[in-house]
């Protein structure tokens, strides 16, 4: 039987994504009633700048006191799409004391703090739902926690953010450097004024975070993920790539150690085999592959950010959290039972890809070899090019620990035949 008395949503921001999600609450009312059972009302929206006109939007639900509205006691969902760690953890928390379940697209908060949220929410009997936050249109991470619960993640290996996506991919189809491609990408609004937090990997390591902790039912929280940007990529390394009949991507992975002792969660830019589904991911699009023991391999794509985009997530998300509250219920929430620890990156097992600017004498190749048979780390193919004294040498590793592969790279900075190293790149997706 339909419930006449409506649900009432409250939004915390109201900027691209919360805009978007009240549109849709509006424009396609009677369909979110018949999905979820019970009409929904949007009851209140907070705001920083209330002056501000929002088409669409009752400017009597215009409030700039979001701890008030969160506190009223009669809103049955929060809708947190301010961004940030404060105030919105304070707000979330105070949700749910006051009876409110909460749909965030927060991947910086989530990653950080969501273990005590997600405490907070069973403390309170209320649900915590952030599919938004990672991917945003691609449905991640419901399939991660409810369709792949009985299955055992091995992997999760993808693109999470859409500016490096749109940059690197400029970089590869048209010959541009670096900040030629940035400067295309800020023009075109794919990239933010500051475009550091997607740049530096610090927007994909948030994902990353929130990927382990669901994939492996363990604790990542942010500070457990490797880091590296992609700024000193350059074109000389996209024709290397090429010429190993790859691309470059700037990855999020996430994986459980051959043991199953351990988990690592790292991001940074590597070159993919343009045979890898991955490679084809063009643009601003975001994809990710997962691999699990039972399901095999999943490849998950779509556009990543974005108005529309994450709003329709939130609003999937949206309607989950009002089913359940309807039965009297919540969804499947934070599992971390297998406590598993999380390793250094000097412990992840990879491949390298060197560019050596070397003396073109003999005995180079054999010196630079020398190096890498002291570490430990067995070579692949060696590329040598040169002239007028100096050479170009490039090697390709076997798969080594992290570890043995910095060693060397350090050791080969002290040969008196090494004149530098031109460029270090990981190699993945084998």
């Amino acid at each position: 039987m339909m419930r006449t008395r409506p649900l009432k949503v409250a939004l915390l921001g109201c900027g691209v994504v919360g805009s978007e999600v009240a549109r849709i609450m509006t424009t396609h009312a009677d369909d979110l009633t018949a999905r979820i059972g019970a009409p929904v009302e949007l009851a209140g929206v907070a705001v920083r700048r209330p002056s501000k006109v929002r088409e669409g939007i009752d400017p009597s639900l215009i409030t700039t006191d979001a701890t008030a509205l969160v506190k009223r006691g009669d809103i049955d969902v929060i809708v947190e799409v301010i961004g940030g760690i404060e105030p919105a953890r304070t707000l979330i928390t105070t949700a749910f004391e006051h009876g409110a379940s909460v749909v965030s697209a927060n991947k910086a908060l989530i990653a950080q703090d969501g273990a005590a949220l997600h405490a907070s929410a069973v403390e309170h009997g209320r649900d915590l739902y952030y599919e938004a936050a990672v991917a945003g249109a691609i449905p991640l991470i419901r399939p991660l926690r409810e369709s792949l619960a009985g299955d055992k993640v091995n992997r999760v290996l993808g693109i999470v953010n859409g500016t490096t996506n749109f940059i690197l991919d400029a970089m590869d189809t048209t010959g541009a450097g670096y900040q030629e491609a940035l400067d295309e990408a800020t023009a075109l609004g794919y990239a933010e004024a500051d475009p550091t937090a997607d740049v530096e990997g610090f927007d994909a390591a948030a994902k990353a975070a929130i990927l382990a902790g669901i994939a492996f039912h363990t604790r990542v929280r942010l500070d457990d993920v490797y880091r590296e940007g992609m700024t000193e990529v350059t074109a000389a390394d996209f024709a290397s790539a090429k010429r190993m009949g790859c691309t470059i991507k700037l990855l999020a992975i996430c994986e459980r150690a051959a043991d199953g002792e351990s988990v690592t969660a790292r991001v940074h830019p590597a070159m993919i085999p343009l045979s890898h589904p991955l490679a084809s991911v063009r643009g601003a699009y975001n994809a990710v592959f997962v691999e699990a023991e039972a399901a095999g391999q999943l490849m998950f794509y779509g556009p990543g950010a974005g108005g529309s985009p994450t709003a329709s997530a939130v609003l999937g998300d949206l309607v989950a959290v009002c089913r359940n509250k309807l039965a009297e219920a919540t969804g499947p929430g934070d599992s971390a039972y297998t406590q598993l620890p999380v390793s250094s990156m000097g412990e992840v097992v990879t491949r390298y890809h060197i560019s050596l600017d070397v003396a073109d004498k003999p005995g180079v190749l054999a010196q630079v070899a020398t190096v890498f048979a002291e570490h430990g780390v067995s070579i692949d193919t060696v590329r040598q090019t040169g002239k007028d004294g100096e050479a170009s040498l490039v090697v390709v590793t076997h798969r080594a620990p992290d570890a043995a592969l910095s060693g060397t790279v350090e050791a080969l900075r002290n040969l008196d035949t090494v004149r530098g190293v031109a460029s270090i790149m990981r190699v993945e997706g084998e």
